[in-house]
């Protein structure tokens, strides 16, 4: 992960920074010591503060940056996530790109937690999907684990997810399972997205190891979880938000898929204040 986070840090850098930081270049010519301080503007899960660090230490490996908080503490506003001390023309160059990335991770890391909390004391988990940033996926699903929540496959490659496309290309849920089940390893499970109780039946009667329950209302839900009755692990998606989380657990599924964990969260106020 560090490998390909120092890439991706040193392109946001290059992207913000290009030729030169003009401002700072007119009115901070030539090194000068600063100190300066990470602050909450509003209450928050922290994450990513190590991604802050080596964003400052990438520009300058003497810069001194100090974590006051913990990772995957709450916080309120006001407080100080960290301090970093170094040349003041490098503090003000990393500055957008940290806080940036910081801001990002904390924001995911904090609705996720929301999604955990509204659903305590129901055996529902709350997972991610693969509706992330591109570049930014390992980032955003390490910010969903520090809210609470648990990682569904990272890619396209660690994990079979038989969606209605894949169906109709395939021409059916039982030859699509059956295709699926010839080709991978036996260490490798089954998903399939269903839609009707009908296809969770076909997806049952097919040895699918979990059963995506896609758009479905609680009512159709509580039905379809009763008819799979253990025989296969489930997953409720789609129309998940927190108004409707804690219904849809109460159905009895085993995880919840969310989307917007990662593809529409606010980014946390955070800002930097040098002394």
């Amino acid at each position: 992960m560090m490998l390909s986070l120092d890439r991706l840090i040193e392109e946001a850098l290059r992207e913000d920074i290009h030729t030169g930081d003009i401002t700072t270049q007119a009115v901070v010519p030539g090194p000068r010591p600063a100190s300066a301080r990470l602050i909450a503007k509003e209450p928050l899960v922290l994450s990513g503060l190590f991604v802050a660090e080596r964003v400052f230490l990438r520009l300058n490996s003497d810069v001194i940056f100090t974590p006051m908080c913990a990772e995957g503490s709450r916080v309120d506003i006001g407080d100080i996530l960290a301090t970093v001390t170094g040349n003041a023309a490098d503090l003000l160059m990393a500055e957008r790109v940290a806080l940036n990335l910081l801001q990002r991770m904390c924001g995911i890391a904090t609705l996720t937690s929301r999604y955990v909390q509204a659903v305590s004391g129901t055996k529902a988990r709350i997972v991610d999907t693969r509706k992330t940033t591109p570049g930014l996926r390992e980032l955003e699903k390490y910010s969903v684990r520090v809210g609470g929540g648990i990682n569904h496959r990272t890619g396209l490659y660690d994990g079979v997810l038989i969606k209605e496309n894949h169906i109709a290309a395939a021409g059916g849920i039982a030859e699509a399972i059956s295709r699926a089940r010839a080709y991978i390893p036996h260490t490798l499970k089954i998903e399939i997205e269903t839609e009707t109780p009908g296809q969770v039946q076909e997806a049952l009667a097919a040895g699918a190891d979990i059963i995506m329950l896609d758009n479905m209302d609680c009512e159709t839900m509580r039905h379809c979880v009763g008819m799979i009755n253990g025989r296969a692990l489930v997953e409720a998606s789609g129309g998940v938000n927190l108004d409707t989380v804690r219904a849809i657990a109460e159905t009895g599924v085993d995880i919840i898929s969310i989307g917007a964990l990662t593809h529409s969260p606010r980014a946390m106020d955070i800002s930097m204040l040098l002394d």
